[in-house]
């Protein structure tokens, strides 16, 4: 979603140099992001706690998109490993790369969870069961790993100055959460007892481990907008990726909350019932004051010059959580209220897709997203 700091390619090269594909240089981790946020079109639709004729058919269709972006963009990031593993690796340690690695997990996640909701319909229940536990296993797997190697590599070798906390750091430690949003879907699928309760315990061990992780980063990325201003034009819609841990943890504790009943004892279950709403009312409150904070500062950005990018990606995802989140509170409290926000929110999810969706697949015909990036134009927002 970050419009990365690349090296020229030199002008004479060897001929096992220009044999590799120069397309596939500038393909970074944040493209993973196209993926996450076609997934949740389709996910946060079935969501929905409202009856839309054609709504169901039309999700099915974003699914098998975002699967087959899945496979797309897998695809070229292996070649670019294979190809560039020099760029590959400056990406690894670029601090404003590095981060986006969480977006690989998440995609995983997001189309297995979709594949789940609304794929089984095209697929079958059994099939759709296999390739969840697949991409759930795997992004899980990946989400944990990044959860940790990126925070160390942040340590021992980028070495951020101070004041430059960005929200894009959020990206490495919210994976696990949606491993816990999503991880109720195979609750039910395992055997009572030992193995439902084990897997509810360990999604809400992953709850907690990226809320902690959130809760101590938040406090950094507002206080560097408060000292050192708004971000740059570019970066202005990673103001976004904030509402990823606040939706989807309100999903998480909903999702975790339904399936509770079947896998652990009935005290536990009625509590955790209890804390689906006494933990996501509060936590959506505060999303949708930073919805309408960060909503303010693109306008700002959008008045002061900003143009497309990738980074504008962030404002499909984290809103479709917030979309679920509001559906589970919906479904939780019974207020009508929490449905009209749910469909309200998914409305501008629907809105934001459509517009990144095309402004990508325009940039990808043009070349522009797979040439390499220009320095940044010294163009600031203005003040009024």
């Amino acid at each position: 979603m970050a419009i990365f700091p690349q090296t020229r390619a030199r002008t004479s090269a060897p001929y096992s140099a220009a044999v590799r594909l120069p397309s596939l240089r500038y393909i970074g981790p944040n493209w993973y992001a196209t993926v996450m946020g076609t997934a949740i079109v389709a996910g946060a639709g079935a969501a929905l706690p409202l009856h839309v004729p054609g709504l169901r058919v039309a999700c099915t269709v974003v699914w098998a998109l975002s699967a087959l972006l899945l496979v797309a963009v897998l695809a070229a990031r292996a070649g670019h490993w294979s190809a560039h593993r020099d760029q590959a690796r400056a990406h690894l340690l670029d601090p404003a790369v590095a981060p986006f690695y969480g977006c690989l997990a998440m995609a995983l996640l997001a189309v297995g969870g979709s594949t789940m909701v609304v794929g089984r319909d095209v697929i079958g229940h059994r099939a759709a069961l296999a390739v969840d536990v697949v991409l759930y296993s795997a992004g899980t797997a990946i989400g944990l790993a990044v959860a940790v190697a990126i925070p160390y590599l942040m340590v021992v070798r980028h070495r951020p100055a101070p004041g430059t906390a960005s929200p894009v750091w959020l990206l490495p430690v919210v994976a696990p959460m949606v491993s816990a949003a999503l991880g109720p879907l195979l609750v039910p699928e395992l055997p009572a007892g030992q193995w439902r309760e084990g897997m509810l315990l360990a999604c809400y061990a992953m709850f907690g481990l990226s809320l902690l992780a959130t809760l101590t980063m938040l406090p950094l990325i507002f206080a560097r907008l408060v000292h050192r201003g708004p971000l740059p034009l570019a970066l202005t819609p990673t103001l976004f990726l904030v509402l990823g841990p606040l939706g989807q943890s309100t999903t998480a504790v909903g999702q975790l909350a339904d399936v509770a009943p079947g896998a652990i004892g009935a005290p536990y279950a009625s509590a955790l019932g209890a804390f689906a709403v006494l933990y996501g009312v509060p936590v959506m409150g505060f999303a949708l004051l930073w919805l309408a904070l960060a909503g303010s500062m693109v306008v700002r950005a959008l008045r002061g010059g900003m143009t497309f990018s990738m980074t504008w990606w962030g404002f499909t995802f984290p809103v479709g959580t917030c979309v679920t989140g509001a559906a589970g509170l919906a479904r939780h409290t019974g207020l009508t209220a929490f449905a009209w926000l749910a469909v309200a929110l998914y409305v501008l999810l629907v809105s934001a897709w459509a517009v990144a969706a095309l402004r990508t697949l325009r940039g990808l015909v043009s070349g522009a997203l797979l040439a390499a990036p220009q320095a940044p134009r010294p163009v600031t927002a203005r003040t009024t």
